[in-house]
């Protein structure tokens, strides 16, 4: 593993956590404390949101390395948003409806959380396209 890859796990991490919590701690939070009956109390949230540290750690060292497997000599721009749409089809789109379908979260709300955080995760793929642009390194 590269400084590059590094570099990206990084950044990747940096924007996922923040762009996360603006999702949801912002744009989001209208309609998360319509649901507070069945949600987690802050507090109790608060005391164990390690677990989401660790979560965002995994994604990032993951979202990197699999773009970096996988990056080819083409222009960085169309990669990034290519990989962004790959990854919330795979990761973003099939949560929040299975969320919708074993949880109370209204329709609705979830097609919001499909649609900031497929944005979310475009504007990373983005980001880590241009850290990796003219790196392309081919193995075997």
């Amino acid at each position: 593993m590269t400084g590059k890859f590094w570099i990206s796990t990084i950044v990747v991490f940096v924007m996922t956590a923040a762009l996360s919590w603006f999702v949801h701690g912002f744009l989001l939070h209208g309609d998360y404390m319509t649901m507070q009956s069945w949600m987690r109390k802050q507090l109790d949230a608060q005391a164990i949101v390690y677990w989401m540290f660790l979560a965002h750690a995994l994604f990032s060292v993951a979202f990197a390395w699999v773009y970096l497997q996988g990056q080819d000599d083409k222009p960085w721009l169309a990669q990034g948003i290519r990989y962004g749409i790959a990854v919330a089809l795979i990761a973003v789109v099939p949560v929040y409806l299975i969320y919708h379908v074993v949880t109370p979260v209204p329709l609705f709300v979830a097609f919001k959380q499909i649609a900031f955080d497929s944005v979310r995760v475009v504007l990373t793929g983005l980001v880590l396209a241009w850290i990796n642009r003219g790196a392309v390194t081919k193995h075997g």
